[in-house]
C-alpha cells in the first residue's frame, strides 16, 4: 500500500497522534507526516504510507497557506492562546484597515524569525520547550523565512484575520507576535488553521471518519493520492527504457544536456515516476539519486 493520505488534522491530536493513528488503520507501520501542526490546530496535513514515506523531506519544503487571527492588547509565553498573559494593553479604538495593510505588507519576502521558546527547535542538543519548561534561557538561533503573499481577511476591534502563503519553518505565532508590536500592541495568535500544503487543499481533504469508514469493509487504500502529487513541484527528466534499468539499480548518470529548472528533479519513463535525482555535488557531468522508488 503506497501512496499520500491528505488529511485534515483534527484539533486536539498531535501530528504524532495522527501517524500512530494511520499506522493502526493502513495497518503498516511506514507512516510518516509532512510538516507538524500543535495539537490546537486543524488542517491539511498529508501523511505518507509505504513508499510515499521516501518523499516526506520533498513534500515538508513546499510552500504552506494558513488562515490566522491575531489578537491585540495580551501578549502569552507561548505566542498563541493557551499561553500565559505576560503583557496587557488595552485596545480602545480600532485599528484603521489601510494601517493594517501596509503594516503586513512590510512582511513580504525574505525576512528574519527568531523561533519561540515553546517550539520544537533544538539548541544545544535540547528543544526549546524543554528550556521554557524548566524556566531557563537560552539564545535562539535567527532564521530566514520566505512571506510570498499576505492579506487581511476580516477585522474587529482587537482581533483580525489574515492569510499568509509561506515557506516551510514559518512560525506564524511569531509572525502575528511581530505583527502586533510593528501596531504598537502586545499580540498572541488566538487561532490557526493550515488550508495548503504544496498542492494539497482544504478541498480534497480526508477526514479519520472517512478513513475509519473505508477500513471496515478494507477501501481506505482507495483514499490514497499517487505519490507523484507530493513532488508536483519537482521538474521532469523523461528516460528511455535502457536508462529505466539504470535508474532501478541505483546508478548515476551522465547529466543530461536539456536544462533542469529544479534540483533535486523526478526522473520518469511513461508518466512512471522511477526515482528523484540531484546534480551530484562532486562531479559535475553526473547526476545521482536520491530516492528510487520500488514498483
Amino acid at each position: 500500500m503506497n501512496g499520500i493520505l491528505p488529511l485534515w488534522k483534527p484539533k486536539g491530536m498531535t501530528s504524532h497522534d495522527c501517524v500512530m493513528k494511520c499506522r493502526r488503520l493502513f495497518k503498516t507501520r511506514k507512516v510518516g507526516h509532512t510538516g507538524t501542526l500543535d495539537p490546537e490546530v486543524e488542517g491539511v496535513l498529508p501523511i505518507c504510507i509505504g513508499e510515499a514515506t521516501k518523499i516526506v523531506p520533498f513534500l515538508t519544503d513546499t510552500k504552506k497557506t494558513y488562515i490566522a487571527e491575531v489578537k491585540l492588547g495580551t501578549a502569552t509565553d507561548t505566542e498563541d492562546a493557551q499561553g500565559k498573559v505576560v503583557e496587557a494593553k488595552k485596545v480602545v479604538t480600532p485599528i484603521a484597515e489601510n494601517t493594517i495593510n501596509e503594516v503586513l505588507e512590510s512582511f513580504m519576502g525574505t525576512i528574519t524569525q527568531i523561533p519561540p521558546m515553546y517550539s520544537a527547535v533544538k539548541v544545544n542538543g535540547r528543544k526549546l520547550y524543554e528550556y521554557a519548561r524548566a524556566n531557563e534561557t537560552v539564545e535562539r538561533p535567527k532564521r530566514e523565512i520566505t512571506i510570498y503573499d499576505i492579506q487581511l481577511l476580516s477585522l474587529d476591534t482587537d482581533s483580525f484575520k489574515i492569510k499568509v502563503l509561506c515557506s516551510k519553518g514559518t512560525y506564524i505565532r511569531t509572525l502575528c507576535v511581530d505583527i502586533g508590536k510593528k501596531l504598537g500592541y502586545p499580540a498572541h495568535m488566538s487561532a490557526l488553521v493550515r488550508t495548503n500544503t504544496g498542492s494539497f487543499s482544504e478541498k480534497n481533504t480526508v477526514t479519520f471518519a472517512n478513513i475509519e469508514e473505508a477500513a471496515e469493509i478494507n477501501e481506505q487504500e482507495r483514499l490514497l493520492v499517487p505519490i507523484i502529487h507530493g513532488v508536483d513541484h519537482l521538474a521532469i527528466l523523461d528516460v528511455d527504457e535502457v536508462t529505466t534499468s539504470k535508474v532501478m539499480n541505483g546508478q548515476k548518470l551522465p547529466k543530461p544536456q536539456q536544462t533542469i529548472e529544479t534540483d533535486p528533479f523526478l526522473v520518469m519513463h511513461e508518466q512512471q515516476l522511477l526515482a528523484i535525482y540531484q546534480n551530484h555535488p562532486d562531479h559535475p557531468d553526473q547526476i545521482k539519486p536520491v530516492r528510487v522508488f520500488n514498483g
